[in-house]
């Protein structure tokens, strides 16, 4: 679990051979209030009401891991809320999350594609690649390969997924530097040898390229 302290990364010129990136808060903006929202607006209920019974459960992580369908999750909702959408309207919640890049993510992006191969690992679900993959098309360019919890089976900050993954890209996990915004991942990253980055803005990565010599 995060300590509380997360030291900066120190990176310098000829530490990489290979850069990988979560989604979501580094590359995609994410906005949940607005899933909230559409999901009250659809049944008729205060945001505030359904945002007290919301809860990252046991469904939630398997939909991520591609254990359950979509469709499963959405009926877990119906319970867990106490809402009687459909699929559809809870789709439609669901994918409002995503609130565009994050600013100025696209040139460093383009910036660091020169000089390295980009990846992605992200925890996510199939109807969210399902929308960003298409929506966000241009956004995703850079990228040579993406791992999704989804499709892997595993999420972040478990081991077994980080290892997927590096060996998947095919270097030494101590020359890949990962960039995520959350501290549990950022530890479990650099416990398996990585270089991990905590991403808090745009700045951050800025700043981990240019120590990278780029």
């Amino acid at each position: 679990m995060y300590s509380g302290h997360m030291t900066p990364a120190r990176l310098s010129p000829g530490d990489a051979d290979a850069l990988l990136f979560d989604l979501g808060r580094v590359v995609f903006d994410i906005d949940f209030s607005k899933a909230l929202a559409c999901w009250a607006g659809h049944a008729g209920r205060d945001a505030t009401d359904i945002a007290a019974r919301w809860v990252v459960d046991e469904s939630y992580h398997h939909h991520e891991r591609g254990r359950i369908s979509d469709e499963a999750f959405f009926e877990n909702l119906r319970r867990s809320l106490g809402v009687a959408l459909t699929d559809e309207q809870f789709l439609e919640g669901w994918n409002a999350i995503f609130a565009g890049e994050m600013e100025g993510i696209a040139p460093l992006l383009a910036r660091a594609a020169r000089h390295f191969p980009l990846y992605v690992y992200s925890n996510t679900n199939p109807a969210h690649v399902a929308y960003f993959t298409k929506v966000h098309a241009e956004t995703l360019k850079p990228f040579r390969d993406l791992y999704y919890s989804s499709t892997i089976g595993h999420r972040k900050p478990d081991a077994a997924g980080f290892d997927h993954v590096v060996s998947a890209i095919g270097v030494p996990a101590s020359r890949i530097v990962f960039f995520d915004d959350l501290a549990a991942n950022i530890e479990s990253a650099r416990a398996l040898g990585l270089k991990a980055v905590l991403v808090k803005s745009s700045r951050d990565i800025a700043d981990a390229l240019t120590a990278l010599g780029i």
